[in-house]
């Protein structure tokens, strides 16, 4: 497994295309070598192309706008092919995480997984905390894994978020063995500041990290993207430092 950096994560320094390029080059300097782009500005596929090949950084996931995905299929995958990414993933469920939602979800996107599994690319959804909402025993994640094949459909497992939702991180990495090729890492502590919880650098919470780290190899996962939605009153580029240092100490690869 590798790791690099959810770009989510900068999207205030990245609202600009002179600031997308200089936080390429920032990320790059510490030694991340792979990306996921979401949230950041709009940008032109072959200018991300060139960008990439200039830092040495390269882009494996994307959070891409759904209606686009339903829409223009065909345009979606040559942006992916431009920039030479090959999953293809959105944010969340639009439709919302209930069986109704899913099912509007079905409808909408498989002719267009159809055709994205077709070129290659994989289809990926990003879970938050509601889609551990049970519906007579089964959790929207259980049912979305229902309606797709892990060829169809991957999920980018967000550790946080499952642990938000009242589970447990390394239990679903290993549920979702075959599906989970890129998952997102941040960590969850508590804070007497505001006396609620907050997202942290890796290591620097209360999440067994050890038990994921684990759990990452027995489910085959590819990448783990580091997203810190909310840096709080810290830099978020030290925040990213923070996650490398400590990732970089337990082994992992970048």
């Amino acid at each position: 497994m590798k790791i690099g950096v959810q770009f989510y994560t900068l999207r205030n320094q990245c609202a600009t295309l002179e600031g997308l390029e200089d936080s390429m080059k920032k990320v790059a300097d510490m030694g991340y070598k792979h990306i996921q782009l979401s949230g950041v500005c709009v940008y032109d596929p072959q200018w991300m192309s060139e960008k990439l090949k200039e830092t040495g950084l390269s882009c494996e996931i994307t959070h891409y706008s759904y209606d686009k995905i339903v829409g223009k299929i065909e345009d979606t995958i040559a942006f992916h092919d431009t920039i030479e990414c090959k999953w293809i993933g959105i944010g969340s469920n639009p439709k919302g995480a209930t069986p109704e939602g899913l099912a509007a979800m079905v409808s909408d996107l498989r002719p267009s997984i159809e055709k994205i599994v077709a070129s290659g690319h994989k289809f990926m959804y990003h879970n938050h905390h509601m889609e551990l909402a049970r519906f007579e025993g089964k959790t929207f994640l259980d049912l979305l894994c229902d309606a797709f094949t892990p060829e169809e459909c991957g999920v980018t497992l967000d550790t946080y978020w499952i642990q938000a939702g009242g589970g447990d991180p390394a239990w679903w990495l290993r549920k979702l063995k075959g599906r989970v090729d890129c998952i997102h890492f941040k960590d969850m502590v508590y804070s007497p500041v505001d006396r609620g919880v907050r997202m942290a650098p890796i290591g620097k919470g209360n999440m067994n990290y050890a038990d994921i780290l684990r759990a990452c190899d027995d489910a085959n996962v590819q990448y783990a993207f580091i997203e810190q939605d909310n840096c709080y009153e810290e830099d978020p580029f030290s925040c990213l430092k923070q996650s490398y240092d400590y990732l970089k100490a337990q082994g992992m690869n970048f």
